[in-house]
């Protein structure tokens, strides 16, 4: 029987012992194989296009950009490569911008080297993972999401064109001048946003504006 191929891994951190350390690490299995390091995010693209790693090992925060901005270059270049993010911080944002830019798995440096090395295998072989102690935080983040995005979709084109100048603070009287409707219609308009949100107040609509342009500018 003709045996496997190793996973080929591209590993990238801006700290060169954390390099070597993996690298020592992955070398040791024979099902996998080190073919390349790089220290920012314009080399992990470089390389990745170069060298056609299977599994890339980022880290997220780099000298010259984010590991999630080379995860999504990488990933636009080739679905076929997963991206294993390796970081020291298990912050909501960065765990879901990674899923977001195509990641396949999340991961805290402070797991035990065998699971690291069992984590680029799984991934290798077309899983995801994240750690258990970003996973709970994650689907709840995930579930609300979804559930803002259902009831953004029940508004209509209007409805969001003045929720948006909700959000930027016009009164009702300012923004029946500038849709060109009455006073009374944009205040119908208003009550069937708020009923559609599920809120109760304007304040709280603007609040919820700001919040899914934030979501939508670190996501995209």
């Amino acid at each position: 029987m003709k045996p496997h191929r190793p996973l080929r891994v591209l590993i990238v951190d801006d700290h060169d012992i954390v390099r070597k350390g993996l690298n020592t690490l992955i070398s040791r299995q024979e099902d996998l194989q080190v073919v390349g390091e790089a220290g920012t995010a314009a080399e992990a693209v470089e390389k990745a296009s170069e060298l056609s790693p299977n599994v890339v090992v980022m880290d997220i925060r780099l000298p010259d950009s984010s590991g999630i901005e080379a995860c999504r270059d990488i990933r636009s270049y080739s679905s076929d490569i997963k991206v294993l993010m390796l970081t020291s911080y298990s912050d909501e944002e960065a765990v879901m911008g990674s899923i977001m830019a195509g990641a396949s798995g999340y991961l805290l440096k402070e797991i035990r080297s065998q699971e690291i090395v069992e984590a680029i295998r799984r991934v290798g072989a077309g899983q995801s993972l994240l750690d258990p102690a970003v996973t709970a935080s994650v689907l709840e983040r995930v579930r609300r999401s979804k559930d803002e995005d259902d009831k953004w979709a029940q508004l209509t084109e209007q409805e969001r064109r003045i929720l948006e100048l909700i959000a930027n603070g016009k009164t009702n009287r300012e923004i029946a001048e500038e849709v060109n409707l009455s006073d009374k219609t944009v205040k119908n308009y208003v009550s069937n946003i708020l009923s559609k949100l599920e809120l109760s107040r304007r304040s709280q609509a603007a609040a919820y504006m700001a919040e899914r342009r934030v979501r939508r500018d670190y996501l995209q």
